[in-house]
């Protein structure tokens, strides 16, 4: 019967798989990881915290589509905690930790990874469901949203709870990975190759659906005279959703490939130079979306922008509330010197100036 070594600390098992933590993880190179992880660990925060206060302010969000793009920076902030935890508990001070630490810092890591993944594949089942109807968003209600978004979270920590359950080499030694001194080979084999599965699969299906949308939407232009930016729109989400998996396939597929190749015990494959770096690629995909999002969506973008100056102008704007009316009239610019009616202007208005006094003119 093999002993198990439940009560080891790691530096016991980076000693028998022959990993060195400590000389590339110190001096200068420390220093530019922990500066850049700090500075994407912020931009992570703050970025994906206005995407989801922007999806719960603009009730134009208020669909299922948008939830679970909500959902998705949730992910991503999630991402944000795990790298933290990540950098306070790596280098030298990996061999300090007790195998209970260890654990609980890897599976961060793998339920933020599985959090994004089953988020962009549910993602891709409810816009199968509105584009199969050619509508821009599905008929999804919000008990079924909410439900799908604790499933995701819930197969998530299950999936980063995994070796922490028994699916490691505590108790063999000989099975134990290098990048991952207390996981099993088979298990980074299995985890790996699930994940690459699944990207491929994810990419068949969206550009399947992306080119059905595609064929109707052309074929609907032809014989319909509405409105072209709302015949669009179908297409421009899917656009959105493409870019984001194509984003987070680039960033995490060259890790999963450093995984695998330790799962099937490559000795010669120099995986050790570049685990950091693609550590960073895959920290950068939760940097990347938020970005997506305001670039691809015009909406988007004007919401966050408008929360940010207003949370610096709040004090100014209240000053100023009292004078300004809830509905703007604004003057054409025009020679037919009618008035064209800008819309309903709701709360406080940025950048925009005595508008309501002018209109008063």
């Amino acid at each position: 019967m093999n002993e198990c070594y439940y009560d080891k600390h790691m530096d016991f098992f980076y000693n028998k798989t022959n990993t060195d933590t400590v000389d590339e993880w110190t001096g200068p190179k420390l220093i530019v990881v922990l500066c850049f992880g700090t500075f994407f660990c912020l931009f992570i925060f703050i970025s994906n915290s206005l995407v989801i206060a922007a999806v719960v302010k603009n009730k134009r969000f208020h669909f299922p589509f948008y939830y679970l793009l909500a959902n998705l920076a949730a992910a991503d902030f999630f991402a944000g905690i795990a790298y933290v935890f990540l950098m306070f508990n790596t280098g030298p001070v990996s061999k300090t930790l007790t195998v209970n630490r260890w654990f609980l810092r890897q599976g961060l890591l793998d339920t933020s990874l599985t959090a994004s993944l089953v988020n962009l594949l549910v993602i891709a089942v409810e816009r199968h469901m509105s584009i199969m109807r050619m509508k821009v968003h599905s008929n999804l209600t919000k008990k079924r949203v909410t439900f799908l978004i604790i499933s995701i979270w819930a197969i998530a920590i299950f999936m980063g709870a995994v070796p922490t359950l028994g699916w490691n080499c505590l108790c063999d030694i000989t099975a134990c990975s290098s990048l991952a001194p207390i996981y099993s080979r088979s298990y980074l084999v299995f985890w790996s190759v699930l994940n690459l599965v699944v990207f491929f699969i994810m990419v068949v299906v969206y550009i399947r659906i992306y080119m059905y949308v595609q064929r109707k939407t052309n074929v609907l232009s032809s014989h319909t005279s509405g409105s072209i930016s709302h015949r669009r729109t179908p297409v421009k989400l899917m656009k959105t959703v493409m870019t984001l998996l194509g984003a987070f396939v680039v960033c995490w597929t060259p890790g999963l490939v450093v995984l695998l190749l330790d799962g099937l015990n490559c000795t010669y494959c120099g995986i050790q130079n570049v685990k950091r770096w693609f550590l960073l690629l895959a920290l950068l995909n939760s940097v990347m979306n938020p970005i997506i999002y305001s670039y691809k969506d015009d909406e988007m973008w004007g919401t966050m922008r408008r929360m940010i100056c207003c949370s610096s102008e709040d004090k100014s704007q209240d000053r100023r509330s009292s004078r300004i009316p809830s509905t703007v009239l604004c003057r054409s610019t025009d020679t037919s010197g009618h008035y064209i009616e800008d819309g309903i202007i709701q709360g406080t208005i940025c950048g925009k100036g005595d508008l309501g006094d002018k209109g008063n003119s």
